[in-house]
């Protein structure tokens, strides 16, 4: 009886209970993530010398342009493609989706060193993005399927880092191949062959990851409801038949509440990075020509390095944290930390020494804990056979959006007088992001419907 008392009082760490089963579905979607990240920056790097080699002379006359273009047809691609593979990966599997998407993205990445010119390389950028798409929701339902319920949240937040990290990897691949400069004005093409090679290492883990039991079985039991864990639920959509998943989303009155409010809550940080955040470097620069600095330019980059750090530590600890203090009260105060370091930031930080010390804080809460709750929180709200589903098209209908603005970038910081002005008129944005968790249901500790 006494060591019964001694056993039950011992407190348990997070990770009991994981297996290597387990850690081998995070490393498997974790490196996937990686890729992704890798490839979100290596197109922002490498684009001045990109263009410069695949610009005629007449279309480098309007290079900003065919700048946004590029990037912008990236966002597009990885939009759809998010969208298709996370229907896809409800009806075919997470494991099997999560191999194609690792391996045509490996194909897209390393054909894109070879473009010859601008129309191939967006044709090419396109198809990488498509592949890339559907990496992220197959990975996290994967894991929210498999790892137990006391490290799931953890586990989510770990899988999330990946992308900040891939990001990073980027940033000093291409500090280290600029300075070597191997191949001279070509030079940039190694970026992409050096981001396609390791993916096909990748697709051998994968093979060795289980498909997940919770999908199988919620399909042989024909448990069609986005809701709820009942087969053939009153008023819901039951029977053999099995309906589209997407049309699933919003056929049902709660279901299409929580996507409606989930892809709001997506649009938010989403315009929050890609209009607001990704002006830094670019204004770090700016405020460098105002000082008496050496290799302004040099500026930017640290920059952008140090707000990827705080990302990463934010992915890292947001598992921990939103375990704590639940799911709603964790992106609300998410939101209210990015609008506060949006206003630091553009308003009240005039060097680069102070930019430098600035950005890290920025990118916590404009990326790293305005994104980790997606890899957690829709999870919860949502069926197996609906659940790759119903992330993608949170995490991935608003790059549907957000691919138009680096486009418009220029336009926007022009029509409003500057970055600061364009900062802080987009960032109210963030005010809805702060109301807009209240009114979704708490499931911090619930579980998830199977």
């Amino acid at each position: 009886m006494e060591q019964g008392n001694v056993t039950i009082g011992l407190r348990r760490r997070w990770s009991d209970g994981l297996t290597s089963m387990h850690w081998r579905v995070l490393r498997a979607s974790f490196l996937g993530w990686i890729f992704d990240g890798y490839e979100t920056l290596a197109i922002v790097v490498v684009l001045v010398p990109m263009l410069h080699s695949v610009l005629t002379p007449a279309q480098a006359a309007s290079t900003p342009v065919y700048a946004g273009l590029v990037i912008g047809i990236t966002l597009l691609g990885w939009g759809l493609g998010g969208l298709i593979g996370g229907v896809l990966a409800d009806y075919v599997g997470r494991k099997r989706m999560m191999l194609w998407s690792v391996f045509l993205y490996a194909l897209f990445s390393g054909l894109t060193a070879l473009s010859p010119d601008f129309v191939v390389l967006c044709g090419l950028r396109f198809l990488t993005g498509l592949a890339m798409g559907s990496e992220w929701s197959t990975g996290i339902a994967l894991l929210s399927e498999t790892w137990p319920e006391n490290a799931r949240a953890k586990g989510a937040g770990f899988l999330q880092s990946g992308f900040g990290w891939g990001t990073l990897l980027a940033a000093v691949v291409w500090y280290l191949l600029a300075a070597a400069d191997p191949l001279g004005a070509d030079t940039w093409r190694l970026m992409f062959v050096l981001g396609a090679v390791p993916a096909l290492f990748v697709l051998y883990i994968r093979r060795g990851v289980n498909e997940s039991e919770k999908w199988q079985r919620a399909v042989r039991e024909k448990r069609w409801d986005a809701t709820t864990a009942e087969p053939r639920a009153a008023g819901h959509t039951g029977g053999d038949k099995r309906p589209f998943t997407l049309a699933q989303l919003f056929r049902q009155r709660e279901a299409a509440r929580r996507t409606v409010l989930l892809g709001l809550l997506s649009i938010v940080a989403t315009i929050g990075w890609w209009a607001i955040s990704t002006l830094l470097p670019a204004y770090t620069v700016a405020i460098g020509q105002a000082q008496p600095v050496a290799d302004r330019a040099s500026w930017g980059t640290r920059v952008s390095i140090t707000s990827t750090i705080g990302a990463i530590v934010a992915y890292t600890i947001g598992g921990f944290v939103i375990d704590v203090v639940g799911r709603r009260a964790f992106i609300s105060l998410t939101f209210v930390g990015a609008l506060v370091v949006t206003f630091v930031t553009y308003k009240l930080t005039h060097t680069v020494e102070a930019m430098l010390i600035i950005a890290p804080i920025n990118g916590f809460f404009t990326l790293g804990f305005a994104y980790v709750w997606m890899a957690i929180y829709p999870c919860e709200l949502f069926t197996s056979t609906v659940r790759s589903t119903a992330s993608s098209f949170v995490f991935n209908a608003a790059r549907l959006i957000a691919w138009v603005f680096p486009i418009i970038a220029g336009t926007i910081v022009k029509s409003f007088g500057g970055a600061p002005q364009a900062a802080m008129a987009l960032g109210s944005v963030y005010v809805l992001g702060i109301l807009l968790p209240w009114f979704l249901p708490e499931t911090r500790g619930q579980g998830m419907p199977d």
